[in-house]
């Protein structure tokens, strides 16, 4: 398979692997209800830090993945940041930002996403969808680092969404009028898109013209383009209901189904002959009760999916204001297609909070429990991205514009002939109506004359109720600092790193138990194991004998849990591997940095 290559990507490749684990510091002050981990997040601070510190409680949880990072246009102002150990990467920092003038803008996007995107890949679960916004300027690159992380077989589609609504007249080539949502799979073998719901424009084409009591139906040719040399099961005459006369299929052509199923079709009154009952070849009627939704198409309208306008009137009804925000109509989508009523979404360049407006509406709408996570590493983070989810969550005052349709018709050569008559029609309307709007407009398009009432309103929103824990990074856990005493992460907040670190799976928190007196407690269960832990954030008792493993412990962890093998981390143990496994005590120890400290001597 063809692979990117770009300068830096040496040193990048197994960046995330060296990125310290910074543990989650909730700031209960800036969210809304009880703080906690496993509901929904908003984190400040760098997105690479961030999704690393939540691997230990969500590694292969999430179930879909949404991102806008930047599009590097050249315009942007971002800064490469990584504190990548490498001199050519470390000059770089020295030439941020990075603009349209810098030939290396491209390669530096690319180390800036390859670590990302791995954690991102790693916090995916198996039945998951990736999804990222991108324009002209990256869309490829991304294409093929993506395919080098999530494995070509793995690609789902491109969409080419239509996000604006006017052109750029001052393009000087194109305007362009479209963004790019490259959407993969962690394994494309398991994930399954749900379909869209049907528009009211798609349900209008559903009608009832034989008044069947089974409802509104459409209907679709009953010949397929197969012939009857190629499927011969296919092709027979079908008895018209009102000559009498043998139907064959068009000559090329063959029957949809079976002549057994065509009988069945028959009896059951769904081959449509036409109104009057004189077509020459019948259609099949689908019902609109029975059908499911929309198969979701690569090609995305702003009408239905909104647009950058959109968009920006959102966050601005909301009293906020944001220069690049996505409309909530995109991921009111995504979520339907990627999502169910207790999936995790997170998006690590959250930007001005849409991805969690929209899992507020989805749980609203339908009762669901999806939980967001969102990433945010700019000072706005509280004061923009949480501050659009606390006000969706608790409601806010709206401003926005109401439009009332005062008059519709279409123009004819007779409409144009008495025009007057029509310029009366419009003055009277506005006489009469004129007092309760801002303004009257009139506009014609397509033919139609259309007349608008339109007044500015003011009116509180209703909350979407909810609740999110709001968190910063903590300091990067240091193993000197531990080795010493200085840095004693709680118990917690150890226990879900080290659960993690020997399983390769996310701790739940749900299925473990608090520290006894002892300063034992149980991690989880992953695939293989049991994984406990001994430990206090106490120097004392990191030194003391009470913190290490002994044979009775072991014996009392394998009968407490059967099964399975134990791990357990401690600061020390009393009791050999040998002697562990001689009497068939099915535990491993796995030594905590505080072993280097010598027990004997206390």
């Amino acid at each position: 398979m063809p692979e990117l290559s770009f300068k830096g990507k040496e040193f990048v490749h197994n960046h995330h692997l060296t990125v310290p684990h910074r543990p989650l510091v909730p700031d209960p002050a800036k969210g809304i209800g009880p703080a906690r981990l496993d509901g929904n997040l908003i984190i400040q601070g760098d997105n690479l830090h961030a999704l690393k510190s939540l691997l230990p409680l969500y590694a292969a949880k999430v179930d879909c993945i949404f991102i806008d990072p930047p599009y590097n246009t050249g315009n942007e102002g971002w800064s490469y940041n990584d504190n990548v150990n490498s001199p050519m990467l470390q000059a770089w920092l020295k030439e941020n930002p990075i603009g349209i003038e810098d030939g290396l803008r491209h390669d530096k996007w690319c180390a800036m996403m390859w670590p990302r995107l791995k954690l991102l890949h790693e916090l995916l679960g198996e039945a998951g969808s990736f999804w990222v916004t991108l324009d002209d300027n990256e869309v490829h690159r991304a294409r093929l680092m993506l395919d080098e992380i999530f494995g070509e077989q793995n690609f789902v589609s491109a969409i080419c969404w239509a996000n604006k609504v006017s052109p750029a007249n001052d393009a000087l080539f194109f305007s362009q009028d479209h963004n790019w949502i490259l959407v993969y799979a962690k394994d494309a073998a398991l994930w399954r898109p749900t379909r869209l719901d049907r528009t009211e424009d798609q349900e209008a084409l559903y009608t009832n013209v034989d008044g069947d009591e089974r409802g509104p139906w459409n209907s679709l040719a009953f010949t397929s383009n197969k012939s009857a040399a190629e499927r011969p099961n296919l092709y027979y005459p079908i008895k018209h209901p009102n000559t009498g006369v043998n139907i064959y299929p068009p000559e090329g052509s063959t029957w949809r189904t079976s002549k057994e199923k065509c009988e069945e079709l028959i009896n059951d009154g769904r081959l449509f002959w036409g109104v009057e009952g004189t077509a020459r070849q019948p259609r099949l009627k689908r019902f609109l009760s029975e059908m499911e939704g929309v198969v979701p198409r690569s090609v995305w309208g702003y009408e239905r999916f909104g647009s950058t306008q959109e968009a920006t009137l959102e966050i601005r009804s909301i009293g906020l204001s944001f220069p690049t925000p996505k409309p909530k109509a995109l991921l009111d989508a995504i979520l339907k297609i990627a999502s169910d009523p207790n999936s995790i979404i997170l998006d690590s360049f959250a930007g001005s909070g849409t991805t969690a407006h929209a899992v507020l509406a989805a749980n609203k709408k339908d009762g669901g429990d999806r939980k967001f996570i969102l990433v945010e590493c700019e000072d706005y983070a509280d004061t923009l991205t949480a501050e659009r989810v606390r006000r969706v969550i608790e409601g806010y005052a709206y401003t926005g514009t109401q439009r009332e349709e005062l008059l519709k018709q279409s123009i004819t050569f007779t409409d144009l002939r008495r025009a007057n008559r029509l310029l009366e029609q419009i003055d009277s309307i506005e006489n009469l109506d004129g007092h309760r709007f801002d303004r009257i407009d009139k506009k014609v398009k397509d033919g139609v004359l259309t007349v608008e009432g339109v007044k500015a309103v003011q009116q509180q929103a209703e909350g979407l109720g909810g609740s999110f824990t709001y968190c910063t990074l903590g300091a990067a856990v240091d193993m000197d600092k531990l080795l010493t005493g200085e840095q004693l992460p709680d118990f917690a907040q150890l226990g879900a790193l080290l659960f993690h670190t020997a399983t390769s799976e996310a701790l739940d928190p749900a299925k473990a138990t608090a520290p006894d007196a002892q300063g034992l407690g149980y991690l989880g269960e992953s695939s293989a194991l049991h994984v406990w832990l001994i430990y206090r954030p106490e120097l004392a008792f990191l030194q003391s004998r009470e913190a290490a493993l002994t044979l009775t412990k072991a014996r009392t962890l394998a009968e407490t849990r059967p099964g399975k093998r134990h791990l357990v981390f401690a600061p020390a143990k009393f009791v050999s591997q040998k002697l562990l496994d001689a009497e068939r005590i099915p535990v491993d120890f796995a030594p905590l940095p505080w072993a280097l400290y010598r027990v004997e001597r206390i």
